[in-house]
C-alpha cells in the first residue's frame, strides 16, 4: 500500500525495522528488509534477518552505498565482451541483470559457462553466443589439471575475439586464473571482482562487501566496468522472451488451469534439501488445505518426487528441462523450494516463493531476489554458515524441524485468497 502510494512498486522499496514480522512483511510483499536490532529484538530474530545494520544511520548509509554501486560513473560502451559465469544453473540465472547491463552498452556478448549451467544460458537476455567449457578451478568436483584441455580452453578464448571480458564469480571463487589465461590471449581489458591482489591481471578490480545479493553483486561489477541496464529495463531476473512461453497442459491435464503450488523437494547441494519425509508432510498439508499441488524435480529424482506426491499431487519427476520447467513454475502461485535452482528460475518468472532455506550460507546474498518470499526453517542450527555440501548436524534439523503447517501459513501470506 505504502509502494501504491509513493507511485513504486515493492521491489523498489526498503523497509527498515527492528523486529521479525518487520522483515517478514517486507519480503512477503517483494521489498528488501534491513533490520535494526534495539532491546526488544530477539537474537533468533537477527540470526534469520538477510541484512542487518547496527543503527539507523548505518542502514541509510548502506542503502544509499548499494544504490550508487549499481550505477555506473562513466559509462562504457565496448564491441565484442565475454562474460562468465562458470557454475550452476541458479548461479547463472542470479547473473542475468549484470550480463543484461553488458549487453547494454555492448555490440556482442558471448558467454563462457560450464556445463551444470548451459541450460539457465540459453535462457538469458543479452546474450548472442555461449561457450561452454568445465573451468577446474570453479567445479565442485574437478579431475586433475589436464594441459591440454587448458590449451584448448586458451583456443577457445583466442577464437572469440573478445575486446574485453568481464568475469562474474561467487564471493568464495578467484577470477584470478581465467583472468591470467585471458591475458594471454590479447584481451584488452578485463574486469572481476578480486580481493586477492590482481598483479596485472586486472583492468577494473571491483570489490563488495559481504553479504550483497548475488544479483546486486553482479550488477555492481558490471556498473564498476561502465555498464548499466538499459532505461527501458528493470533490475530483477528475466529470462529471455518466447523460450517459457507456451501452455503446460501438454505436461499433465491438471496444468489447463494456472493457480497450482508447486513443491520442489530436491536440491543440487544435499545440505540445502528439505528431508523427503518432511516435503511429502507438507504436500499433505497442503492439499488438505484445498490446494493443487505439483511436484518438480530433476531426471535423476524421479523417486524421490514419487515418493513427496505420494498419490495425493501432481508428479512432474524428470519431465521438466529447464524451460519447461519455468514454464510451470509460471503457472504457480508460489513455489515451495529450498536454496537450488528452481528458487531463482521462479523469481525469473515473477512467482512468490516460500523458501525452505538452510543456513549453510547467507539468507541476504542467496535468498530468491526480486519476489515475495517467505522464509522458512531454523536460521540457528549449527551448519549456519558453513557452506557445507553435506549436512554436518545429525538428522538435518534446521529443515527437518519444520511445521508444514508454517508452509501452508506461508502460501496463504503469499497469495491473497483467491
Amino acid at each position: 500500500a505504502a509502494a501504491r502510494e509513493l507511485g513504486t512498486v515493492p521491489r523498489r522499496c526498503v523497509l527498515v525495522g527492528d523486529i521479525g514480522r518487520d522483515v517478514t512483511a517486507a519480503l512477503a510483499a517483494g521489498a528488501q528488509a534491513v533490520m535494526v536490532p534495539t532491546p526488544v529484538t530477539r537474537p533468533e530474530e537477527i540470526d534469520a534477518a538477510g541484512w542487518v545494520a547496527t543503527d539507523l544511520p548505518d542502514a541509510v548509509a548502506e542503502i544509499l552505498r548499494r544504490q550508487a554501486a549499481v550505477v555506473p560513473r562513466e559509462p562504457h560502451r565496448a564491441g565484442t565482451v565475454l562474460v562468465v559465469r562458470s557454475d550452476s544453473a541458479g548461479d547463472v540465472l542470479v547473473t542475468g541483470p549484470g550480463i543484461r547491463a553488458v549487453a547494454a552498452g555492448a555490440q556482442r556478448v558471448v558467454l563462457l559457462c560450464g556445463p551444470r549451467g548451459r541450460a539457465a544460458a540459453e535462457l538469458l537476455p543479452g546474450v548472442d553466443e555461449i561457450v561452454q567449457h568445465r573451468l577446474p578451478w570453479i567445479d565442485p568436483a574437478p579431475g586433475p589439471v589436464d594441459p591440454e584441455d587448458i590449451a584448448a580452453l586458451t583456443a577457445t578464448l583466442r577464437s572469440v575475439g573478445a575486446d574485453e571480458a568481464v568475469v562474474f564469480t561467487s564471493f568464495h571463487q578467484s577470477p584470478l586464473p581465467l583472468a591470467l589465461l585471458l591475458r594471454t590471449v590479447g584481451v584488452r581489458r578485463i574486469s572481476a571482482i578480486s580481493d586477492d591482489y590482481p598483479g596485472a591481471l586486472l583492468d577494473v578490480r571491483h570489490r563488495v562487501p559481504v553479504g550483497v545479493p548475488e544479483p546486486e553483486r553482479a550488477l555492481s561489477l558490471a556498473a564498476a566496468a561502465g555498464f548499466a541496464l538499459a532505461d527501458d529495463d528493470e533490475p530483477v531476473l528475466r529470462l529471455r522472451a518466447g523460450r517459457c512461453d507456451g501452455p503446460v497442459a501438454a505436461l499433465h491435464p491438471a496444468l489447463t488451469e494456472p493457480g497450482y503450488v508447486v513443491v520442489h523437494p530436491g536440491a543440487s547441494v544435499p545440505a540445502r534439501a528439505c528431508p523427503p519425509w518432511r516435503c511429502a508432510e507438507i504436500v499433505g498439508a497442503l492439499t488438505d488445505a484445498g490446494h493443487r499441488v505439483v511436484v518438480t524435480g530433476a531426471p535423476h529424482e524421479r523417486e524421490l518426487t514419487a515418493y513427496v506426491a505420494g498419490g495425493r499431487a501432481v508428479d512432474l519427476g524428470g519431465r521438466t528441462p529447464l524451460a519447461d520447467l519455468a514454464r510451470v513454475l509460471a503457472g504457480a502461485h508460489a513455489v515451495v523450494v529450498g536454496n537450488t535452482g528452481p528458487a531463482h528460475l521462479a523469481a525469473a518468472v515473477g512467482t512468490p516463493v516460500v523458501s525452505l532455506f538452510a543456513p549453510t550460507v547467507p539468507f541476504g546474498q542467496w535468498g530468491p531476489w526480486g519476489v515475495p518470499t517467505v522464509r522458512l526453517g531454523d536460521a540457528t542450527a549449527g551448519c549456519r554458515d558453513t557452506r557445507a555440501s553435506s549436512c554436518p548436524v545429525a538428522d538435518h534439523p534446521c529443515l527437518a524441524g519444520l511445521d508444514p503447517g508454517e508452509v501452508v501459513d506461508a502460501v496463504r501470506m503469499l497469495v491473497p485468497s483467491r
